[in-house]
């Protein structure tokens, strides 16, 4: 049980690291987590508490893909017209 806890505080470690750039802010971002991880905190069964890490890691992978994207318009924008001429 020991190691689940520590890895579910690596991961809200890992999510309001990743959470310092969300678009609508991170004081949004941090609210929902801590709401989301507050929801889940009775939680004792060992199978679901390894779902809703799996469930987060996902999260992770979708906010990364978000910021890469982000990324790569600004990138774009910045680097390339749009002029077809």
């Amino acid at each position: 049980m020991a190691n689940l806890r520590s890895e579910v505080v690596k991961l809200y470690k890992n999510l309001l690291y990743l959470g310092r750039e969300y678009p609508k802010g991170a004081d949004y971002f941090r609210k929902r987590l801590k709401a989301a991880f507050l929801k889940n905190k009775d939680e004792t069964d060992p199978e679901k508490i390894k779902q809703l890490i799996a469930r987060g890691e996902f999260v992770i992978k979708e906010l990364e893909a978000l910021y890469f994207l982000r990324k790569y318009r600004a990138m774009k924008q910045r680097y390339y017209s749009d002029d077809k001429s």
